[in-house]
C-alpha cells in the first residue's frame, strides 16, 4: 500500500456504517471511497466489508483488520508528534484492562479529570479478574494485582496494595470477634473462597508466621470468581475474607464491614503497569501510565 488514505476511508466507512456518509465526512466523492477500499481488499487478499442496499457491515476478516488499522494510524500519529512533546494533544485509541474493584472504587471515578485533559483520546476500559492476554487481546496497558510470571511481558511494578481482613457485623454478631488464629476455630469462623478459576483448590486463611507467610484452612459453603462478588457476600455476612484496603475501605467508613484481626493481615498485594514486550510506547500508553501511578500512590505501601 503506497500511503495511507485506504486505511483511513476503510475505517470510516466501517465505523459509520455507510460509503455515503464516509465520503460526506471525509470529503471526497462516494465512487472513491469505494474504489479505495475494494482496492484495499485487493492488496490485503480477503472480503474486509458485507455490502448489501442497506448496510455496510464488518466481515469477521474486517473486524481484525479494523482493530489493527486504528492502531496502525494512532502510531503514525505518534511518529508525527514523537518530538513535539506537550505541545501536540493526546489522540487515538487507548485499550486498557483493569481488575475490577480497582476500576470500580478508584480509577473509573477519578476519570473526569483524565478525559477532561485528553478530549481527543478514545479510551476503552476492559474490567475483568482473569489474566488477559495483551497482544491476542489488542491491550495497550494492563493493570495487574500479584506476581507477574510471563517473561515476555514488561512489568513496571507501582508498589504493594495493603490487604485487611474484614467481616460484616451481623457475621460478627453471629460469630463472635475473632482475635487470634485459635479463635477462627474455636468460633467456627466460616470464610468466602475466592479464586478466578472456579472449582480450584482454596487457597486459605493466610496470615504472617515470622519472616514468611502460612495459611490456614478455613471452611466455607461460597466459592467466588468475581472481587465484586466477594465483597458482595462479605456484606451479606456470608464470611471473613481478606481483601485490598483500596476496594473495601468505603464499607469500613460506612460501618458496613469491620476490620478484623489487624495484626494477622495476609500479606501485601504487588501491584503492576504491565505493557507488551517493546522498546518504545505510545504517547498516549506513557501518559495513562503516569496519571494511573498518581491515582493508586495514595493506597499503597
Amino acid at each position: 500500500m503506497q500511503n495511507l488514505e485506504p486505511i483511513l476511508i476503510f475505517i470510516t466507512v466501517a465505523e459509520m456504517g455507510s460509503f455515503t456518509h464516509a465520503a460526506d465526512s471525509l470529503g471526497i466523492q462516494k465512487g472513491r471511497a469505494s474504489t479505495a477500499v475494494r482496492k484495499l481488499e485487493e492488496d490485503v487478499g480477503v472480503r474486509l466489508l458485507h455490502r448489501t442496499t442497506r448496510s455496510v457491515q464488518l466481515t469477521e476478516d474486517g473486524r481484525a483488520f479494523h482493530a489493527r488499522a486504528r492502531d496502525l494510524l494512532a502510531e503514525v500519529d505518534d511518529l508525527h508528534s514523537m518530538f513535539a512533546g506537550d505541545r501536540v494533544a493526546l489522540r487515538g485509541r487507548l485499550r486498557v484492562d483493569l481488575p475490577t474493584e480497582v476500576a470500580r472504587t478508584t480509577i473509573v471515578p477519578a476519570l473526569p479529570d483524565f478525559m477532561a485533559a485528553h478530549p481527543e483520546l478514545e479510551l476503552e476500559v476492559s474490567s475483568t479478574d482473569r489474566q488477559v492476554d495483551l497482544v491476542q487481546e489488542g491491550f495497550d496497558c494492563v493493570l495487574r494485582l500479584g506476581p507477574i510470571r510471563d517473561e515476555t511481558l514488561v512489568a513496571r511494578p507501582l508498589g504493594l496494595l495493603r490487604m485487611v481482613n474484614a467481616a460484616s457485623p451481623a457475621y460478627l454478631a453471629r460469630y463472635g470477634v475473632p482475635q487470634s488464629l485459635e479463635d477462627l476455630q474455636r468460633q467456627k469462623h466460616r470464610t468466602i473462597h475466592f479464586s478466578t478459576m472456579l472449582g480450584a483448590r482454596p487457597h486459605g486463611w493466610e496470615y504472617p508466621d515470622g519472616d514468611s507467610y502460612a495459611t490456614l484452612q478455613l471452611p466455607g459453603a461460597l466459592h467466588v470468581n468475581s472481587a465484586q462478588t466477594y465483597d458482595a457476600a462479605a456484606l451479606a455476612g456470608l464470611g471473613l475474607i481478606q481483601a485490598p484496603l483500596l476496594g473495601i475501605g468505603q464499607y469500613f467508613r460506612s460501618g458496613a464491614l469491620v476490620e478484623i484481626m489487624p495484626d494477622f493481615r495476609r500479606r501485601a498485594l504487588p501491584v503492576s503497569l504491565v505493557v507488551a514486550h517493546r522498546s518504545n510506547l505510545s504517547r498516549r500508553v506513557r501518559a495513562f501510565m503516569k496519571w494511573i501511578e498518581d491515582v493508586l500512590t495514595p493506597y499503597l505501601e
